[in-house]
């Protein structure tokens, strides 16, 4: 069993409590329009081209086995390349190769009550493998998170519920149009899920809102927003303000950048007074 991972991110302080290490699966069934991780949308590898460093020189020609006519990510054109113009984006690991990884930072995990956090794309949309390698990490005495959005059958996340410690839980819009225009996908599946997940278990939930301007930065969708979380169970809500941070990510992999604004501190500090219980 294996799974296609595009990064594994160490001492991370915002994907949960303490110092953890992010292992982010490819793939995801949601189209955001402000996604800041595009190479994270597809479930296969890739090869990110950033054409304002290359210099033609012809170096990542010369070493590849098919001239740059086609590409079995071998990685060969990404080592020898002197300007960093070429990156492969995924790579094939089994939960025992993660596990080897996560491992390494155990120590960090105890003292600062870290642990690991399994993000994307979405990890849920591989269940099988992400449960695997939660028995793992729960077995070596590692705390556990999943981040998601929610947009997958209740049957998985009853397969890694017993595991996870924690869930990260995405909330984009409230407006269901809203939410299938600019994620391609409704919301109902997402809204229903999370409100299982507080009925009915005892897991940790911090709520991550996205907060995007012109989409759902205004006192009406925020407003549904919070009026639905009263009837959730959390621990805290996080809202994240969109960067541009992403926009070179899509250049490389010769996909459309949607940009949009960057929110106002002010208007986020004020909306976080909804959330305060």
């Amino acid at each position: 069993m294996t799974a296609v991972i595009f990064d594994i991110q160490r001492n991370s302080f915002v994907d949960g409590p303490g110092i953890r290490t992010t292992v982010f699966f490819k793939g995801c069934n949601l189209k955001c329009k402000w996604c800041h991780n595009p190479e994270s949308q597809n479930f296969e590898k890739q090869m990110m081209i950033y054409k304002n460093k290359c210099t033609g020189c012809g170096k990542c020609a010369s070493v590849c086995p098919h001239h740059l006519a086609s590409c079995e990510f071998c990685g060969k054109c990404e080592i020898l390349c002197p300007n960093d113009a070429r990156k492969l984006c995924g790579k094939e690991y089994t939960p025992e190769e993660v596990l080897k990884e996560v491992i390494k930072d155990k120590t960090f995990y105890e003292t600062s009550n870290g642990g690991v956090t399994f993000s994307g794309g979405e990890c849920m949309l591989q269940a099988d493998f992400l449960c695997e390698i939660l028995k793992l990490c729960k077995a070596n005495g590692i705390h556990t998170a999943v981040d998601t959005a929610g947009c997958v059958s209740w049957e998985h996340f009853e397969k890694i519920m017993p595991y996870t410690d924690l869930f990260l839980y995405d909330v984009k819009c409230f407006d269901e149009q809203k939410h299938k225009e600019y994620t391609g996908v409704s919301n109902k599946l997402i809204l229903e899920n999370l409100k299982k997940i507080s009925d009915t278990t005892d897991k940790d939930i911090i709520i991550r809102i996205p907060v995007i301007h012109g989409v759902n930065d205004d006192k009406k969708e925020m407003g549904m927003i919070a009026e639905f979380l009263k009837d959730i169970r959390y621990t805290s809500v996080d809202l994240l303000p969109y960067h541009k941070m992403g926009e070179h990510k899509y250049d490389a992999l010769d996909m459309a950048y949607t940009e949009f604004e960057v929110p106002d501190k002010a208007i986020i500090d004020e909306y976080k007074k909804l959330f305060v219980r």
